[in-house]
């Protein structure tokens, strides 16, 4: 019998759920992109990026989805025969490598793998072998939305002081923005990229590159940069166009406007708790679905996991039987294993991700897990009992 219509959950890592105020916002005619109340909303949108960020520094706005925040930081921090060095802790930070080597740029890859976080003296003892400005950049994921681990900015902001590094620290955040602590100026990164469609919950389309001063100087050292890329204008512009290289994607402004507005009425601490016990809660019903099952977290140690997102492998073919049960018979859409292939597993359908990030709350968290728990029998898949009580005596007890 299929129980899906009615209002869909959409439980992957991003697009995230959108607020209806967001949407309402949107659902207006174009705007005058000269004068106007769309020129001074814009304006109003960089000091509450910087409060999501815990930021002074510059914000540069884009047209764009992750992948073009990532070329945008790119094109501002080297050349053509410049390299980088990448810290990869799962298939974004591939990405963010193939992308620079696509831009002649030459990007050497410290591999910890898909369960580990970075181990800060293989990355030191990659530094250590070349000049202090061998590397423009060291490329990170805060949090790799592939695995879900967390990676301590901070301490690879210690790291590259400690080493004297010119490099600077390019964080992606994407995936953590909004949901994961995140203190750029606190923690040291010279380079921050996100994007709106997840944490800040608004439609795919904008991109966001912040920059600190020391990255601005960097960049005016460089030979050519890409107009359109070029993020000095954008953060500083003389009009609206400025901004965008062009025409403004005027429909997100006016979600991001009411997303920003909701994120500084609950405030982004709270925001963080509100995550952190989310996913405390999650976390506790699939180690109650382990104990007598398939189900284990793809990151062990607590520390370690994303608060905004949670990998998982149950193996074939129970994954991809759990996320299309509930997503054709329940209206549950469940994250797939993205980047996770194995030899005995090429495809990673053994492996699938809950998605937790942005406009959630305890009764979505619990609904989708009392869903995933119908799934788990429905498909006659081994696991544990009491994973629903688990998580309501977290969400009990904040």
């Amino acid at each position: 019998m299929n129980l899906s219509s009615g209002q869909t959950y959409l439980a992957i890592p991003g697009p995230s759920v959108i607020p209806e105020a967001v949407l309402r916002a949107m659902h207006r005619a174009s705007p005058n992109i000269y004068e106007g109340e769309l020129v001074e909303l814009t304006h109003t949108l960089v000091p509450d990026l910087r409060y999501v960020a815990q930021t002074e520094g510059n914000v540069a706005l884009y047209i764009a989805n992750g992948h073009g925040a990532w070329e945008a930081a790119l094109a501002n921090m080297a050349c053509h025969g410049d390299r980088v060095l990448v810290a990869s802790t799962g298939w974004f930070a591939h990405g963010w490598a193939k992308m620079a080597r696509a831009m002649g740029i030459e990007a050497d890859i410290v591999e910890y793998g898909t369960q580990s976080t970075i181990d800060l003296n293989a990355l030191a003892k990659a530094l250590h072998a070349h000049p202090i400005d061998y590397y423009k950049a060291v490329l990170v994921t805060h949090v790799d939305t592939s695995t879900s681990v967390k990676n301590d900015i901070a301490a690879v902001r210690a790291l590259l002081d400690d080493l004297g590094s010119h490099a600077l620290l390019a964080v992606d955040c994407v995936a953590s923005l909004g949901c994961d602590e995140f203190k750029m100026d606190a923690w040291g990164a010279d380079v921050m990229v996100a994007a709106c469609q997840k944490g800040l919950m608004v439609p795919a389309g904008m991109a966001f590159v912040y920059f600190n001063d020391k990255a601005a100087q960097r960049q005016k050292q460089l030979p050519y940069i890409s107009s359109y890329w070029e993020w000095g204008q954008r953060a500083n512009p003389e009009i609206l166009a400025h901004y965008f290289c062009g025409t403004a994607p005027t429909h997100h402004l006016y979600g991001l406007r009411v997303a920003l507005d909701m994120i500084r009425a609950e405030g982004i601490e709270n925001i963080w708790t509100r995550h952190a016990t989310l996913a405390k809660a999650i976390w506790a019903a699939v180690e109650s679905w382990g104990t007598d099952g398939p189900m284990r977290m793809n990151i062990q140690d607590k520390s370690l996991r994303s608060t905004a997102v949670t990998a998982l492998h149950m193996g074939i073919p129970h994954a991809k039987n759990l996320r299309n049960w509930t997503q054709h018979t329940a209206g549950l859409t469940l994250g797939i294993g993205l980047g996770m292939s194995t030899p005995e597993d090429p495809k990673g359908d053994g492996f699938f991700r809950f998605g937790h990030m942005g406009h959630v709350n305890a009764q979505m968290i619990l609904g989708m897990l009392s869903t995933v728990q119908a799934g788990l029998i429905a498909n006659n898949i081994p696991h544990g009992t009491g994973a629903i009580d688990a998580a309501a005596h977290v969400i009990a007890g904040a």
